[in-house]
């Protein structure tokens, strides 16, 4: 213990610190109407959409980029997924077209930013109104119902879609309502994540090109292929969180499904410790960076707070998680 470095503890594991914090923080305000494990099955329910949506963005930001996209993109990819559904009546027919519209809307975001060389900012920008806007417009600023086309009731065996993300698991007294499936979805899509950024050759090139993009071309890394890869990884689980989202309503509405999508990753990935300037990050950081911000959200919630303030509480975290990086960018130079 006396060799043990708790600064660089802090350094390398503060956003699983943070999260803990707020969990003593919030017990101690609310007590067991907070600290309970029905509670915190909800937070974790509520907030794999944006989790998993926020591992892509982890990447992402990891390799010097940004998606401001996703919430658009996920929104046209799950009405996608219903209208394909609905058409064929084919439940894995809707699954590839969902995965096949992600990941091309992350490979035209990928090949427009690496080929074209136009910032990631204007691109994905110029996507996310694109998105949005094909949405509007081809289901008339409205949405879709899982099972209905024109009013008519179609075969009730799609319905079975929503299977996929209300099923529960390992229902007992402790757990009366189950763990959701989605839970496991995104603590497996977190680990497999990690182990490819720690593990692959490539995940090691998305770190060296964040770190330093001209150094890892010199390098032979091969930096513009690289991009793209990481973009349409990004839109894989882009795809993976509209199904869920699909799944569970049942329904997707052109108009407000994804809003605040992206800001609410990239808030989740910094909180994470991810650096936005690049090269530097973990999946497990956005993890618990996205939970972090779902314990604020309960929390004020259960306060009875207007959820207005939601917004202002988040972002005010956000300014202090970049003041909290430019901290530690400067302890690390001391080592």
């Amino acid at each position: 213990m006396k060799n043990f470095n708790y600064k660089q503890f802090l350094i390398e594991n503060s956003a699983f610190v943070t999260f803990v914090l707020l969990l003593i923080i919030a017990t101690a305000i609310m007590g067991t109407t907070f600290f309970n494990i029905t509670n915190f099955v909800n937070i974790l329910f509520n907030n794999t959409i944006v989790g998993i949506i926020a591992l892509g963005a982890t990447i992402i930001i990891i390799s010097g980029g940004i998606d401001l996209s996703v919430g658009s993109a996920t929104a046209l990819t799950g009405l996608i997924t219903i209208a394909v559904i609905n058409a064929t009546g084919s439940i894995a027919l809707g699954v590839m077209a969902a995965f096949a519209a992600g990941i091309f809307m992350g490979l035209f975001n990928g090949v427009l930013i690496s080929y074209f060389r136009i910032p990631a900012f204007i691109v994905t920008l110029g996507a996310m109104q694109i998105f949005r806007s094909l949405s509007l417009h081809y289901w008339n600023g409205g949405g879709i119902i899982l099972g209905r086309a024109g009013g008519t009731v179609l075969d009730i065996d799609v319905l079975g879609f929503r299977d996929f993300s209300n099923t529960r698991l390992f229902t007992s007294e402790l757990l009366p309502n189950g763990l959701p499936l989605p839970v496991f979805y995104w603590i497996a899509l977190t680990i497999l994540l990690a182990v490819f950024c720690k593990k692959t050759a490539l995940g090691r090139h998305i770190y060296a090109i964040g770190s330093n993009e001209r150094a890892a071309n010199l390098s032979a890394v091969k930096v513009k292929q690289v991009k793209v890869f990481v973009y349409m990884i990004a839109g894989g689980l882009m795809a993976f969180a509209a199904l869920v989202e699909a799944s569970r309503l049942g329904s997707m509405n052109s108009a407000t499904s994804g809003t605040l999508y992206e800001l609410q990753a990239i808030a989740a990935v910094v909180i994470g410790g991810t650096a936005m300037s690049g090269g530097r990050g973990r999946p497990i950081g956005t993890f618990f960076g996205t939970l972090t911000l779902g314990v604020i959200n309960n929390l004020m919630n259960l306060m009875g707070l207007p959820s207005f303030l939601v917004g202002a509480i988040q972002g005010s975290i956000v300014i202090i998680a970049v003041l909290f990086q430019m901290s530690v960018s400067k302890m690390q130079k001391q080592f």
